[in-house]
């Protein structure tokens, strides 16, 4: 794959030699780069923050801020900007500290224009490797963590995600739900039709309920037809309402490719925590959620069951909030 073109890079520039600075201006502005200049630490911050460059070419010595603290700002950046150190300073020693700071190279003045563009060119190449390598990375990782079908949260890492919303909430006196959902009668679907339609419906459940929950909430496909949703900072109230909406968008909806078409239901149950709720885990939670699907299985399917928690100070089991 060829490399980008020049026009579609920024770098910053940055010397209070303001000779040096012209010459590497122009130098890089020949070639086609967009170029933003800086002559002291504190403008440079400045550029860097609002150009958001690629690379930037950085002398040591300057007054105020100098190139070692402000290579230190690029490096607590999440988003890697390649350095070049552009120093008057040919000494060993200077070289092994500013490349042991962070810096990706360093040339020395007076220098080779036509060599200061062939360095520019090779870091940004290395910049573009390492940038497809976060990339593909990333990509590696939600495909670690997410459902291919659905496109939903695997079980791998909710159960962590979940114990960490409730002790948040646990922290903040707010509440968490839990909710399982579970479509009804689904083995119907691979006997009237085929596995290709059963996996079209919860592909098609799955943009459901991700079309459904907030940016704060998340939700996993627990297995096969079953699904599991958090909730978060949410009171019992809207957790009513968002599982007899979702419901009601499931009971609504025709499932429809170009072979087969057909209605389902869904039943839900749902657990919340409430704020000084008794100690309780993840895990705990998604099984008394559980516990309430069965409960909307009983009652006949396509319907909402939930459970409440009560306080500590509550602490006869018996008298703990519990709707069927």
């Amino acid at each position: 794959m060829s490399a980008p073109p020049p026009s579609t890079r920024t770098v910053v520039v940055v010397d209070d030699d303001l000779s040096a600075l012209k010459i590497m201006e122009k130098t890089l502005q020949h070639e086609g780069y967009k170029v933003k200049t800086a002559s002291s630490g504190e403008e440079a911050l400045k550029q860097i923050h609002t150009a958001r460059p690629h690379l930037v070419l950085l002398d040591i010595n300057m007054p105020g801020i100098n190139g070692l603290e402000i290579l230190k700002h690029l490096r607590d950046q999440q988003d890697y900007v390649s350095t070049i150190f552009i120093s008057g300073d040919s000494d060993k020693e200077a070289i092994v500290r500013g490349l042991d700071a962070g810096a990706d190279d360093y040339i020395c003045k007076p220098f080779d224009p036509l060599e200061l563009l062939a360095r520019v060119r090779c870091q940004l190449r290395i910049k573009d490797i390492r940038d497809d390598l976060k990339q593909a990375n990333a990509k590696l990782q939600e495909l670690v963590v997410k459902d291919d079908l659905t496109g939903l949260y695997n079980m791998r890492s909710l159960y962590q995600k979940l114990d960490y919303e409730i002790n948040r909430a646990a922290r903040y006196n707010r509440c968490v739900c839990a909710i399982m959902m579970d479509m009804d009668n689904f083995k119907t679907v691979n006997d009237s039709h085929d596995h290709l339609f059963g996996s079209f419906v919860l592909k098609k459940v799955g943009q459901i309920i991700q079309k459904n929950v907030r940016k704060v909430d998340f939700a996993a496909r627990y297995g096969g037809d079953e699904f599991l949703i958090v909730l978060t900072e949410i009171d019992l109230d809207g957790a009513l309402k968002f599982t007899e909406r979702l419901r009601q968008t499931i009971e609504n909806t025709l499932f429809k490719n170009d072979l087969h078409e057909m209605k389902l239901t869904a039943s839900i149950g749902f657990a919340l925590t409430a704020p000084g709720t008794e100690d309780i885990d993840a895990r705990t939670l998604v099984r008394y959620a559980d516990n309430m699907l069965y409960k909307a299985k009983e009652s006949g399917r396509n319907c909402v069951k939930y459970y409440v928690f009560k306080k500590k100070t509550d602490s006869n089991p018996e008298k703990r909030r519990k709707n069927a």
